[in-house]
């Protein structure tokens, strides 16, 4: 996203980076260094929006399964069709171009016009239907095993397994044209436009409805595309300790010619962080118990905590009551409050209670 004109709220609102330039207004900032082995690897023509994926990794496994097997059945048809077809073909270049007859020449002298017309009809649907086989379909099972390009869905799920907490990135498909070369900082028409174009996709695509309701691998659509090289890039990051994993929660990034790879702070667009966070905890604590089948609890915990919560004069010490009554009903269905809150959310336990 080249710059052609610094806009007044980037002359104004910011403050010199370690190069002397400013900084971009808010909700825009710079990336951070330590993200700097992350974003070395990505192409600065795309915007990147990456999140932590807390679904069991069960239930992963079950929703990869089904991309697996239709591949799978393609593959299998594919060949399938190849050697019922090939045979044809080759006796169909043998009658043509070597002259020897067989079951696919035609004698145009013993042949109405009708019937002419019949057979390089089937003929010409023939070619149509493996043409379309060889160049359209034949590349999705290629794709999901190798990908050439951004890396491929097998090769993913071979580096990184199936994880509870598992990073994805997403990359910007062709609509980031609009916006690439143009400087999004700029108060002019081409600028305004721009940068309405990335809200809108970015506010979309990171919705807390779309992130909590969705695994990562249906993300997926037509704006945005999974960038597996990138996706094991960040995992393997993590794993070596060199990026910390709560640096990819909602993270989003585009490139500026000016200030290099920037992020957008979501929650300066509007929901406040702290019920961000809050709608992330219950979210996860609720996949976390229908993991082990205990969905009901989950909808109890909430009656219990809108019940009390509505009856008023809730003080310190109700406060302590009402968290034993927590307790007591996970205890009373075969599960400690405290540690399975602490592994599903990874936050303190209080924050349930």
């Amino acid at each position: 996203m080249a710059p052609k004109k610094t806009s007044k709220g980037a002359r104004g609102g910011g403050s010199s980076s370690s190069g002397g330039a400013l900084e971009p207004p808010k909700p825009f900032r710079i990336a951070p260094d330590s993200l700097k082995p992350f974003t070395s690897s990505l192409s600065k023509k795309h915007v990147y929006i990456a999140h932590v994926d807390q679904k069991p990794a069960s239930f992963k496994r079950k929703i990869f399964s089904v991309p697996i097997m239709l591949n799978a059945v393609v593959f299998a048809l594919f060949l399938w069709r190849m050697w019922y077809i090939i045979p044809y073909y080759v006796a169909l270049l043998s009658s043509s171009f070597l002259g020897y007859e067989n079951s696919t020449t035609i004698r145009m002298a013993d042949l109405t016009y009708r019937q002419f017309f019949a057979v390089a009809g089937r003929r010409t649907l023939t070619f149509l239907f493996d043409f379309v086989l060889a160049v359209f379909v034949w590349p999705w099972p290629i794709e999901f095993v190798f990908g050439r390009k951004h890396g491929s869905p097998v090769l993913w799920r071979t580096a990184i397994g199936f994880r509870d907490k598992e990073i994805y990135v997403r990359r910007s498909r062709s609509w980031d044209t609009q916006v690439y070369g143009v400087d999004i900082f700029s108060e002019k028409p081409q600028g305004n436009e721009a940068r309405t174009i990335l809200w809108d996709m970015v506010r979309n695509a990171t919705s807390p409805m779309l992130l909590q309701e969705k695994t990562g691998y249906l993300t997926m659509n037509g704006d945005w595309d999974l960038d597996w090289k990138a996706m094991v890039k960040a995992t393997t990051l993590v794993d070596k300790k060199e990026i910390p994993l709560d640096a990819f929660r909602t993270l989003v990034l585009c490139h500026h010619d000016k200030f290099g790879w920037i992020a957008i702070d979501m929650n300066e667009s509007g929901e406040n962080a702290q019920e961000a966070e809050r709608r992330r905890q219950v979210f996860a604590f609720r996949d976390a118990l229908t993991a082990i089948g205990k969905e009901n609890l989950f909808y109890r915990w909430i009656e219990v905590i809108q019940f009390e919560t509505q009856q008023g004069g809730f003080t310190q010490e109700r406060q302590i009551e009402v968290a034993q009554k927590i307790r007591d009903l996970f205890k009373e269905n075969g599960v400690d409050f405290d540690a399975f809150w602490k592994e599903a959310v990874g936050s303190d336990p209080s924050v349930g209670l």
